[in-house]
C-alpha cells in the first residue's frame, strides 16, 4: 500500500511539471517565430516593389503598416454654469427663430437645446449618416445642422442636441420588427396613440445613435437622450418584446448609454439623459436609475417641473404651488445617488404654467435651489417656446 502524498509534496511537484510544460511551450513557440520571420524575409525579396495594380484586392493598403485607432475629439468646454433653453424643431424652421434666440445671450443665455429627433419620432434633418431616418421618411428639413451650429459658435453658446430614444412613432410603425407589440400581435401604443420601438433591440439604438452622430459630425457639443426609458402609461401588460433579455430594465439602458457613448464620445461630443424628477427618489419601474446611469453619463438632467408632482409629495402638500422646497428636496436625492460619479447635474426647470401662475418668482425659486445644490447649471422648458424675462442672468 502506497503511503499518501503530503500535499506541500504534491504541489511542489505538480508546479515543477507547469514549469517544464512552459519551457517547452516557449522553446517550441520562439522556433515557429523565427522560422515564420525568414519565409516573410525571403518572400519579401520575391514581391514585386509596385504592388497597387488596380485589379488586386485590398489596393492602397499597407502591409507594412498597422491600422491605429483615430484620435479622439476633444470635448469643448462646458459653460461655468448652463443657462439655456428648449428650443423645438418647428420653431427653429421659422425665419430668424433662431437667431432670436441666440440673441438672447445678451440676457445671459449660453447654452441652447436644439431637438434633433423629439416625441413624434421626426428628425429635425437629413444626413448620409442616418440612411435609415430618411428611409422611413422621419428627416425632415426643420433647419441645417451646420447653421445652427455657426450660429451657436457665432453667439459663444454651447449647443445640446436632444435625441428622443424609444418613444417613436415613426420608426414603430415603418418597421413593426422593431416595435413594443401587443399581445394580440398589433403594434403596442400608449394612452396617447404613441407607438414605442423595442428598448431591447440593438437595432433601435443604432438608429437612434446614427442620428445622434450625424448631429455630432455637424458640431453640436453635447446629445442629450430623452425617453432612455420603458413606457409608464397605457396598458403596460398587453407589452410584448421582441428578443428580451434576462436583465434588469435598468441594465439595459445602461448597455444603451455605454453603446452611445463608445460611438459619440470619439466624436467629440459629450452624452447625456433626461430623466424624471422622481428618478432618484424611488424606484420607478421604467429602468431609470441615476446611479448605475450617472457611471456612463457626462451630466443626467433631471425633470424636476414641480407641477408633475403629486400633492404630499417630499411631505409637500402642494409641490407646485411650492417650486423652491420642490425643486430641493428632487436634487437632494439625485446629488445623494450620484456621489462619486463622474455624471453632472443639471436640472430641467419650469418655465410654465398649468395649475398656478409661474412669473419669475417662482422660476428664480427654483434656479436658487439648484445653485443651492451645486449643479452645474439649468435648463428652461416651455413647449412654446416662451421664456420669462431676467430668468436667464448670471449668479
Amino acid at each position: 500500500m502506497r503511503q499518501p502524498i503530503d500535499p506541500s509534496e504534491r504541489f511542489r511537484l505538480r508546479r515543477e511539471n507547469a514549469r517544464r510544460r512552459h519551457r517547452r511551450r516557449r522553446v517550441t513557440a520562439f522556433a515557429v517565430v523565427a522560422l515564420a520571420a525568414t519565409v516573410v524575409t525571403l518572400g519579401a525579396r520575391f514581391l514585386p516593389s509596385n504592388h497597387s495594380g488596380a485589379g488586386d484586392e485590398g489596393a492602397g493598403t499597407s502591409g507594412t503598416t498597422t491600422a491605429s485607432k483615430p484620435e479622439e475629439k476633444p470635448l469643448r468646454p462646458l459653460p461655468d454654469e448652463i443657462r439655456g433653453v428648449h428650443v423645438t424643431m418647428a420653431l427653429a424652421s421659422l425665419d430668424g427663430k433662431l437667431e432670436e434666440y441666440a440673441s438672447m445671450a445678451d440676457q445671459g443665455l449660453n447654452t441652447l437645446e436644439l431637438d434633433v429627433k423629439d416625441e413624434n419620432g421626426e428628425v429635425a434633418f437629413r444626413s448620409p449618416h442616418a440612411k435609415l431616418a430618411t428611409t422611413v421618411g422621419a428627416a425632415k428639413n426643420y433647419y441645417k445642422p451646420g447653421g445652427a451650429v455657426k450660429l451657436a459658435r457665432d453667439h459663444g453658446l454651447y449647443l445640446i442636441g436632444r435625441v428622443v430614444v424609444f418613444e417613436d412613432p415613426v420608426l414603430s410603425m415603418k418597421r413593426p420588427a422593431l416595435a413594443i407589440r401587443r399581445t394580440d400581435g398589433g403594434i403596442w401604443t400608449t394612452s396617447a396613440g404613441l407607438g414605442w420601438t423595442n428598448p431591447y433591440e440593438e437595432r433601435v439604438w443604432k438608429y437612434n445613435v446614427d442620428i445622434a452622430a450625424a448631429a455630432a459630425r455637424a458640431g453640436f457639443d453635447e446629445i442629450m437622450f430623452d425617453y432612455v426609458r420603458f413606457p409608464s402609461d397605457g396598458d403596460l401588460s398587453a407589452m410584448v418584446f421582441n428578443h428580451q433579455v434576462k436583465e434588469l430594465k435598468a441594465e439595459t439602458m445602461v448597455r444603451f448609454v455605454k453603446y452611445a457613448r463608445s460611438r459619440l464620445h470619439p466624436l467629440g461630443v459629450r452624452v447625456s439623459a433626461a430623466l424624471f424628477g422622481l428618478a432618484a427618489t424611488r424606484d420607478l419601474g421604467i429602468g431609470q436609475r441615476p446611479r448605475k446611469l450617472g457611471r456612463y453619463l457626462d451630466a443626467i438632467y433631471p425633470m424636476v417641473y414641480p407641477s408633475h408632482y403629486s400633492p404630499g409629495e417630499y411631505n409637500i402638500a402642494n409641490p407646485d404651488g411650492d417650486p423652491g422646497r420642490t425643486v430641493a428636496f428632487s436634487l437632494r436625492d439625485f446629488r445623494e445617488k450620484l456621489r462619486g460619479r463622474p455624471a453632472k447635474v443639471v436640472p430641467w426647470l419650469q418655465d410654465f404654467s398649468l395649475q398656478h401662475t409661474y412669473t419669475l418668482a417662482q422660476v428664480q425659486a427654483q434656479i436658487d435651489s439648484a445653485r443651492r445644490a451645486q449643479s452645474a447649471g439649468y435648463l428652461l422648458w416651455n413647449a412654446s417656446g416662451v421664456y420669462t424675462d431676467g430668468s436667464l442672468t448670471a449668479p
